[in-house]
């Protein structure tokens, strides 16, 4: 008989697992995974609430943690820090504390917070973080190198000189360009402060700096400056002129183009630049374009009632227009600004004049009205006002634009020996009576003199020569004056009531 172990019956008969039992493990799997699945979307959620709009964990602002501190909390504790920051800079044997601030450093503490929260505060980014280490975030902050470069400057004591820079100047009065020498003194090199300061500040720690102060040359030296006079005196050997119309030149003289520049140190007081007062350049551009430019002058015929020309009264002057100003004005500039000659030119263009065909006036000698003679029923006559004197007829005659509207009146004009202008004139001074002498030219006791007081109706067309009232004469229209147009009383005034400053005066024979 043999005897030996049966595998089935050690463990008991096999019997193969039921699809029944499978499911019923995967159900009892999936409950423990919803569970995991509920507590840890619950921690999320938590910590999402902790943490939203705070600082993720991780995060560091100079080796300090910050997780879970608002932006407003973050931005305060580093401007505490930041203000907390002493500078002791020891400078010939002297201490002087000072602030970040003092020494140009700005920290900006709102764009700081913004940059620690700059992470991605999603649900998965949050868990991720409790993993991912440390999220260090730097001060935002900026140097001002010129503000360092300032304080440490004024390290230096109020009794030690300071180096002065040269400086080139105009002399008018002996027209030449100088020099005033500079002179070396105490100073500092600032360049050991500032980069001091842009090591140091990242760090808001205070620390000590040691600033030296010694025997320096001014920043703008006496040969910089003597280059610059050189550099001037080059530029005014070279010739510069604005030719016009009719063969006009205009040279540009050098004590001209002198008054034009001036030299003074640039924002970083480095060196010296010349500049240019392109203001008055323009201007004295302008004034010679208007020397060269000529206004139209119209020309006046005097014409019968057929129309034929019986007189000219004035002959017509075509005008000239300047058109490129700015444009020469710009080349002057440019040419002080550099070496080179000058040589511009005015255009022009041409601007016709016209004829007034004024009608000859008729005889009337009646003594006007102080009415408007334009007044009625007949339409008024428009144009320019101008005022015919006729040294042949002896008579004044006031036209608006091609109308004659009062005279021709009867007047005295110059006598042989002060012979009444001719030409082409406007009234330029008025007085409604002034007292008249010529004793410029005679004195009293002298035959010739004369002392009349209160002349009525004045009105200058050329230097001395004017239309007045004459009291003192009984009859007109012949030569007798010192040169004016003497007139009566009432017509004088009349003609003082209807012109004004400006208005034109043809005087002819």
């Amino acid at each position: 008989m043999t005897h030996g172990t049966d595998a089935a019956a050690l463990g008991g008969p096999s019997r193969p697992v039921s699809s029944r039992g499978r499911m019923r493990l995967a159900l009892i799997l999936v409950a423990i995974l919803a569970v995991i699945g509920v507590v840890l979307a619950g921690s999320a959620y938590g910590l999402a609430q902790k943490y939203d709009g705070r600082a993720l964990p991780g995060t560091t602002l100079l080796g300090e943690d910050i997780a879970g501190h608002t932006p407003e909390q973050i931005a305060e504790e580093l401007t505490k820090r930041a203000d907390g920051v002493k500078v002791t800079v020891t400078a010939d044997g002297t201490d002087h504390e000072a602030s970040l601030v003092d020494l140009g450093v700005n920290v900006d503490a709102q764009a700081t917070a913004k940059a620690a929260l700059s992470r991605d505060d999603s649900i998965t980014a949050l868990i991720a973080s409790l993993w991912s280490g440390e999220h260090a975030v730097e001060p935002v902050m900026s140097v001002d190198s010129a503000a360092a470069a300032e304080y440490a400057k004024g390290l230096v004591a109020d009794e030690k000189a300071a180096p002065v820079d040269a400086s080139v100047s105009f002399d008018e009065e002996s027209e030449e360009w100088t020099v005033t020498p500079g002179t070396d003194g105490q100073g500092v090199d600032p360049s050991e402060l500032v980069a001091a300061v842009e090591k140091n500040a990242p760090s808001l720690k205070s620390f000590s700096v040691e600033q030296s102060i010694s025997q320096i040359a001014p920043s703008i030296t006496t040969e910089e400056a003597e280059t610059v006079v050189g550099d001037i005196s080059a530029l005014l050997e070279q010739p510069m002129q604005i030719s016009g119309p009719k063969d006009k030149t205009y040279e540009v003289s050098p004590e001209r183009r002198s008054s034009w520049l001036s030299v003074g140190p640039d924002e970083a007081g480095e060196k010296l630049v010349m500049s240019v007062d392109e203001e008055a350049v323009r201007d004295w551009v302008s004034q010679r374009a208007d020397k060269s430019a000529v206004k139209p002058k119209d020309g006046i015929e005097q014409v019968d009632e057929s129309g034929k020309v019986v007189k000219v009264v004035a002959e017509k002057t075509d005008g000239v227009e300047i058109t490129n100003t700015d444009a020469v004005a710009d080349e002057l500039i440019a040419a002080l600004k550099g070496s080179s000659p000058l040589e511009a030119a005015f255009e022009s263009k041409t601007v016709e004049a016209k004829v007034t065909q004024a009608k000859a006036p008729a005889q009337n000698d009646e003594t006007p009205s102080d009415d408007d003679p334009a007044a009625g029923d007949a339409p008024a006559p428009t144009g320019e006002k101008w005022i015919d004197v006729d040294l042949t007829a002896k008579t004044v005659t006031a036209y608006v634009g091609d109308t004659p509207v009062w005279g021709p009146r009867s007047m005295v004009d110059g006598k042989s020996g002060y012979e009444t202008v001719t030409g082409s004139y406007n009234i330029y001074l008025r007085y409604d009576k002034q007292d008249m002498t010529n004793q410029s030219r005679y004195p009293k006791g002298h035959p010739k003199h004369y002392y009349t007081k209160d002349v009525p109706w004045v009105q200058y067309f050329y230097k001395g020569y004017a239309f007045h009232g004459a009291p003192w004469r009984s009859s007109f229209g012949y030569s007798g004056s010192h040169g004016c147009i003497n007139m009566k009383v009432s017509d004088a005034k009349w003609l003082y009531n209807w012109a004004s400053m400006g208005t034109r005066v043809e005087v002819h024979r």
